[in-house]
């Protein structure tokens, strides 16, 4: 196992500007997953760390050495490609001990290697078949071989999923999560895809535009979003967003009369523009108008998903989804719906930040003036 330390690194091809100045650090046998959309720097990001492409500025040391000009061979790294990139003249088990036998290991070291790789794996069946006789995830197991017969102290993933059909997906992504708790080697797995982020990672990045926007524990970076890009990237269907504006008394009002959580203040400049937000499993259906916290709710559409409804609809003329159990009843219009006030999320909309309100009667947070709401880091609720 080796740790990984990545010291304000850049990357620039020409005058672009891919990667901004990243800072990260992965524990030794930590399984860091870096989430974002195409085009966000991440997979350079990844192919920086295993010598594939060249350091703009900044440092990366793994095992606490700078690696900025060693080899990639000689960086302890195995990469698992998107594409397999497996030999299709080779069988399985060339395939697998390929790396062994360029490396001079003698022949008998290299089938007890081998063997043991594809037993681990569940290949022992197909050692003697070609890549073309094999299903998409026994191909992606042979490439996950290939890596871990050389023993490396680190593993890279590039998106080494994005190919397989959902089931499949499944699988893999136990066996890999399975591979991890039993051989403890450090790993940086890439992807776009959120529920692969989720289930597999330690600990969650979040890129967007080659910077980092949130590092952390999934149930960290899920419940806890530091920034209105995050909050909408993670959750399926994606957090709601009310446009809100925060009037004299603190409070945020959407459509200019509907106070929303009439007990959280806002310790901002009266008018100062804000998204209210909430995750669509946060809501629950409500027709007591007289009550408190109850948003007019016109649904359009409800899908029936077997094991949840989802409910499209507008508040205040902005578009709603609200999950529900199955076995929900959905009462006769007109409808409202209800946030608890632990659920509720809010970020600044010049610049997406997260904003913490205060309870009312508690004392008031520092007043952040229109200067500070652009520039502040905002703490999260």
């Amino acid at each position: 196992m080796a740790s990984i330390d990545i010291r304000s690194v850049r990357k620039l091809y020409g005058k672009t500007l891919a990667v901004r100045g990243i800072d990260l650090s992965v524990e030794p046998g930590e399984f860091v997953v870096i989430l974002g959309p195409s085009g966000c720097g991440k997979s350079t990001l990844l192919r920086m760390i295993a010598g594939l492409e060249d350091i703009s500025s900044g440092e990366i040391l793994i095992g606490g050495a700078v690696v900025n000009d060693v080899d990639p061979a000689r960086r302890g790294c195995a990469m698992v490609f998107q594409n397999y990139a497996l030999y299709p003249h080779m069988t399985v088990a060339q395939n697998i001990g390929y790396a062994l036998k360029v490396a001079g290991n003698p022949r008998k070291e290299r089938d007890e290697r081998v063997e043991r790789i594809a037993k681990t794996l569940g290949l022992e069946l197909y050692l003697d078949r070609k890549p073309n006789e094999l299903s998409g995830g026994q191909r992606q197991r042979v490439a996950m071989g290939r890596a871990m017969v050389r023993q490396p102290s680190i593993f890279l993933f590039d998106e080494p999923l994005s190919n397989l059909d959902a089931k499949l997906r499944i699988q893999m992504r136990l066996e890999i999560k399975s591979l991890h708790r039993e051989l403890k080697t450090t790993s940086v797995f890439v992807t776009h895809d959120q529920v692969e982020a989720m289930t597999l990672a330690d600990k969650l990045v979040v890129m967007r535009d080659g910077k980092i926007e949130q590092v952390g524990s999934p149930s960290e970076v899920y419940r806890r979003p530091q920034s209105q890009f995050v909050a909408s990237f993670l959750g399926s269907p994606p957090m709601n967003f009310l446009p809100a504006v925060v009037n004299a008394s603190g409070r945020a009002c959407v459509a200019g009369d509907i106070v929303t959580w009439p007990g959280q203040i806002f310790d901002l400049p009266e008018n100062t523009r804000i998204e209210v937000a909430f995750r669509p499993a946060a809501a629950q259906l409500s027709q007591d108008f007289d009550g408190t916290n109850v948003l007019p709710f016109h649904y359009e559409m409800v899908e029936d998903l077997g094991s949840e409804l989802h409910l499209y609809g507008s508040v205040a003329g902005t578009r709603v989804a609200v999950a529900l159990p199955q076995e929900t009843a959905i009462p006769p219009r007109p409808l409202g719906i209800t946030v608890p006030t632990d659920a509720v999320h809010a970020f600044i909309s010049e610049n997406g930040r997260r904003v913490e309100p205060r309870l009312e009667n508690t004392p008031p947070n520092r007043s952040l003036g229109a200067e500070q709401c652009r520039e502040t880091s905002l703490s999260y609720i």
